[in-house]
């Protein structure tokens, strides 16, 4: 996290221009941004204050800002589709994450859920049967917060098995996570969160049997839908569009085994 209004070499910025079109860039001495409205040197950004317009060679302008963890998850570089913003802030409440939390996640994708659970300031160790998807979700995780980041990724299929004990989440985005709920009864503390982000309400009601056998209750599942709206003067309605289905959300608490 940066202290300083002042925008520095290395460091990710937002460009948005007058249609609202935005442009994720890393900045370079020397180097320049082309667009079909102007080019935009690095060098005129490099020293600036954060909120400034910047002038391209055509003399339109650009609005720069440092970039928001939703604006980067949505513009990020992708092996696999990314869980939404409205979702990701979902799950944080959802699953309670916390500083110092031990997480399991799999099927961390392009690792945009991953980023999100280390700046909550949880530890992450993480499953992820393709090597391009690890790969590239270490990058951007590095690019967005910094190699100082308690960040363990295995290749590694967890429908075959969790070997930590004591977890305090699991939280899987994944497409057969009812496979993972016997391991995770395992793996998981005494009262500790089972989450999973599935699309369709078929996948979901498999998991809400499984869990049903399992050592689960306090079980809940919600779909976030987003609707922004238009103000202008008088003018106040929905905007014409809006995110709505992106996933189901379910959670569980890990519970006590009882006998009779």
């Amino acid at each position: 996290m940066t202290s300083t209004a002042e925008l520095r070499v290395g460091e990710r910025v937002m460009l948005t221009d007058a249609k609202d079109r935005q442009y994720l860039i890393t900045l370079k001495p020397g180097n320049a941004f082309h667009t079909h409205t102007g080019i935009v040197q690095h060098d005129d950004i490099i020293g600036a204050l954060e909120g400034s317009v910047i002038r391209g060679n055509t003399d339109r302008g650009f609005l720069v800002l440092r970039p928001t963890l939703s604006d980067v998850v949505l513009k990020m570089p992708r092996g696999a589709q990314v869980i939404y913003p409205k979702d990701l802030g979902t799950i944080l409440m959802q699953a309670d994450v916390g500083p110092g939390m031990r997480v399991l996640e799999a099927g961390i994708g392009s690792g945009a859920l991953s980023m999100t659970l280390l700046r909550a300031g949880a530890k992450i160790t993480a499953y992820e049967i393709r090597e391009d998807f690890a790969q590239q979700a270490r990058k951007n995780v590095v690019d967005m917060l910094g190699e100082d980041i308690d960040y363990d990724i295995h290749i590694r299929d967890v429908t075959l098995g969790i070997e930590e004990r004591d977890l305090d989440r699991v939280i899987l985005d994944m497409p057969e996570p009812w496979l993972v709920v016997p391991h995770a009864a395992e793996a998981l503390r005494p009262g500790g969160i089972f989450l999973t982000y599935l699309p369709t309400i078929n996948q979901t009601q498999l998991v809400r049997e499984a869990l049903k056998v399992h050592s689960f209750g306090v079980e809940e599942t919600v779909e976030i839908l987003r609707r922004t709206w238009h103000i202008d003067g008088r003018s106040v309605r929905p905007d014409h569009r809006m995110v709505a289905h992106t996933g189901f959300l379910t959670s569980a608490r890990r519970l006590v085994k009882t006998t009779n």
